[in-house]
């Protein structure tokens, strides 16, 4: 019973990780302006991401434009596409996996395969959260790196967006919950003992009586034991 409880526990955070690195993806705050310098007050806020770039003006009006050519775009960002495209499908692919694996489903119940498949569904989700800390740790360093380079003018310098962070939770519950099945996957199987209930009515085992003893109310007599060999001098 706690077997399953830890599979079912890994297996929701692995899952919110996931749901995480999809948000990460998606969205366009990987890069944003650093309001440092010049650009203290400013009325336009540009935020870069891996498929879009957006601009937001004080007067509410928000714009994004798609990155137009694909073959355009900078090597490090192509392969940070590549990375969190690949780390959502190997998340796809490890929450199929352990559904079929774990101990509360039907499918391949009583198997020996059914451990293999935990241990390969957690192995999964251990390479997706990998694969996504890579690139989100990767833009992070470039981001700090331009920050602190003093030969980069202040306009294009910019700071850590919101989706860096969502990637990196999300990349920490990821590989957390491919732990916590790989876990419960090496955990050795506890034979358990059938109960078996006390019967309400047990059978009483008889006892075994004395044999009685009977005591003769018949007074010896001076003939019965003369007769019986007695002599007078056996009772004085």
């Amino acid at each position: 019973m706690a077997g399953m409880a830890l599979q079912l526990l890994g297996f929701f955070i692995s899952l919110i990780g996931f749901i995480g690195t999809i948000i990460a993806t998606v969205l366009p705050h990987w890069w944003r302006t650093a309001h440092v310098g010049t650009n203290i007050i400013t009325a336009v806020e540009y935020m870069k991401g891996l498929w879009m770039e957006c601009v937001w003006h004080t007067t509410g009006i928000y714009q994004c434009q798609v990155h137009q050519s694909q073959l355009a775009l900078p090597r490090d960002l192509q392969i940070a596409r590549g990375m969190m495209v690949t780390s959502c499908v190997l998340s796809v692919l490890a929450c199929v996996v352990s559904v079929f694996g774990m101990n509360c489903t039907q499918c391949a119940k009583r198997s020996s395969a059914k451990k293999m498949i935990v241990i390969l569904g957690g192995v999964a989700f251990l390479f997706a959260g990998l694969t996504c800390l890579v690139p989100v740790a990767w833009s992070t360093n470039d981001v700090v790196q331009d920050f602190y380079n003093p030969a980069l003018p202040y306009g294009m310098k910019f700071e850590i967006g919101q989706a860096l962070y969502v990637g990196f939770i999300s990349a920490g519950l990821t590989v957390i919950g491919g732990i916590v099945l790989l876990f419960t996957a090496c955990q050795k199987d506890i034979p358990q003992v059938p109960y078996i209930h006390p019967s309400r009515n047990p059978r009483r085992v008889p006892m075994s009586r004395p044999t009685p003893v009977y005591k003769s109310s018949h007074t010896p007599t001076w003939s019965s034991a003369s007769r019986q060999g007695y002599q007078i001098n056996d009772f004085v």
